[in-house]
């Protein structure tokens, strides 16, 4: 049964968000009808539908959702298509995915073992047909792409790294996070890559704040 206050609290979200950010009415279908608050800790759920990340465990937080919106936007996905996730954290991001391409197409991979099985347990309880993998996300999924689309929800110090660029198909994205170290930027950038057959193109959507990858 949908709670009528949550049910409201993430029509006021996506309010909010359509006044912040430049993104599909899909994309907010899709945050609208995902639960966030069993995504968090019970002691956050009054805090669930706040535009902010929250802790998670383990260091970790679940990311704030105009930035979840923002990196679905990007990926440009549609139903059918299949996206590798690096961190699946709580959960919340690979739900919203799996809204906008359909169940059995998202594939998750989550460093800390408690969160992963944290993760999965939620997913399958909540109806999300999502498969977790626990493990480090550059080894994740070996065999099974190519994938339509990839993304990071931890940071990478070193670009985003080369098994995942790999996995994604030719003229697929891949969004992520970085901290290259460049002299023109400074702390984090989130970028998209769009992968061809000689190397990937390169866009900078500004700066963020994430984990960093383990």
């Amino acid at each position: 049964m949908v709670d009528p206050d949550h049910a409201a609290a993430r029509r006021r979200l996506v309010d909010r968000l359509r006044r912040r950010v430049d993104v599909s009415e899909r994309t907010l279908s899709a945050i609208e009808a995902v639960p966030r608050h069993e995504f968090v800790p019970e002691r956050s759920r009054e805090r669930a539908y706040d535009d902010r990340p929250l802790p998670i465990g383990h260091g970790q937080t679940i990311s704030a959702p105009h930035m979840v919106a923002v990196m679905v936007d990007l990926l440009d996905v549609a139903d059918g298509d299949r996206v590798f996730e690096v961190g699946t954290g709580c959960g919340y991001h690979a739900a919203v995915v799996a809204g906008v391409v359909g169940g059995g197409n998202v594939y998750s991979a989550e460093y800390v073992p408690e969160l992963a099985d944290e993760a999965t347990e939620r997913l399958d309880r909540l109806g999300y047909d999502v498969t977790v993998e626990t493990g480090d996300g550059r080894d994740a999924f070996d065999g099974v792409g190519p994938f339509d689309a990839a993304y990071l929800t931890c940071a990478s110090t070193d670009g985003v790294p080369d098994p995942i660029v790999d996995a994604t198909r030719s003229g697929g994205r891949v969004v992520a996070p970085i901290d290259d170290g460049s002299a023109s930027h400074s702390g984090q950038r989130l970028v998209r890559l769009t992968v061809r057959p000689d190397g990937v193109d390169r866009e900078d959507h500004g700066a963020v704040r994430f984990v960093p990858m383990q």
